[in-house]
């Protein structure tokens, strides 16, 4: 019988939080004082938990590092890893915090926006918050988004990075709209560090300048990514690597619900590809298939809820045979 070799783990580094969704939501309820919509529902959220929570669910190998309040919604996350089985350490969990819940109002057609609150978890993470002495079995570290925690700025970014890169792992990366007007240059020591980077097209444009988001990957190959893949929705995603860049299209007649936690499936479904020895064109491929799969449902990361025992295994053989 053929030896079972035991992939990789992923290193998450992000924010873990509650979701509060409501579908369809429009400004008329100011209006009226009440409307009835859809649905309204309570989900796992955050930028790493849910590529985390897809992951396990594909059946990688996931260590968490977040930080959570030790309250209700705090433990609720808890109980979720658990389930899941996404390792998660004890130094977690800090007093005096409020775990973070959005209110996610999704409108039709699947646009969102969002009420947070600044001082809950959500933007609370910090360096020593973080282990950077990494497990022996892992091989890769992913920040769930640049740009999310305010404490992790470029200096501890190439902090978290460079460790990473010493003890041989693969450094990979999203990113959120810049916050303060940061620019390529902010991260010029940061970005060499990065062996795969996977902005949004408005994310990677706002970051470099650019007008198109072949433009905006060209520039930040240039400066040091390895590996960059442009999510671009409907479009599918624009892939530059070794300065070859290519087009790799979306699923067709994909349905779009809403669009939360996409781009996070998205990740997800890349970092899964790349813990399986695939090539970047391959890891794009299987994660445009993953974020078609998130908008067709109402939440994160519930889409992988959709399969039965044992079928989403299946589901991911056949779209990464």
């Amino acid at each position: 019988m053929p030896v079972s070799v035991p992939r990789p783990a992923v290193v998450l580094v992000g924010a873990a939080i509650l979701d509060v969704l409501v579908r369809p939501a429009g400004p008329e309820v100011f209006r009226s004082g009440s409307m009835p919509v859809e649905e309204i529902a309570l989900t796992v959220g955050g930028d790493a938990l849910n590529e985390a929570t897809v992951l396990a669910r594909l059946g990688a190998d996931v260590r968490l590092q977040t930080v959570l309040g030790a309250d209700a919604a705090g433990e609720m996350v808890l109980r979720h890893c658990r389930r899941c089985g996404i390792a998660l350490a004890e130094r977690a969990v800090r007093s005096g915090l409020a775990t973070g819940v959005n209110v996610v109002l999704v409108q039709e057609g699947g646009e969102r926006s969002f009420l947070t609150n600044p001082r809950g978890s959500l933007r609370a993470l910090r360096l020593e918050d973080l282990s950077l002495t990494f497990p022996p079995e892992a091989g890769f570290l992913s920040l769930a988004s640049i740009f999310v925690s305010p404490h992790l700025g470029p200096p501890e970014l190439f902090t978290l990075f460079h460790a990473a890169k010493l003890q041989g792992l693969t450094v990979c990366a999203d990113l959120t709209r810049p916050k303060r007007g940061e620019r390529l240059e902010d991260l010029r020591e940061v970005l060499p560090l990065i062996d795969y980077l996977l902005p949004n097209d408005s994310e990677a444009m706002a970051l470099t300048g650019m007008d198109r988001p072949e433009d905006a990957a060209g520039a930040l190959w240039r400066a040091g990514v390895r590996c960059v893949a442009v999510k671009c929705g409907a479009r599918g995603c624009y892939l530059l690597e070794d300065g070859r860049g290519a087009w790799v299209p979306a699923v067709p007649d994909a349905v779009c619900r809403d669009t939360t936690g996409a781009g996070d499936s998205f990740a997800a479904g890349f970092l899964y590809a790349l813990t399986r020895g695939r090539p970047a064109a391959e890891c794009a491929r299987f994660a445009n298939a993953c974020g078609a799969r998130a908008v067709a449902s109402t939440g994160a990361v519930r889409w992988t809820e959709e399969f039965p025992p044992g079928a989403l295994a299946v589901w991911a053989a056949e779209k990464l045979p």
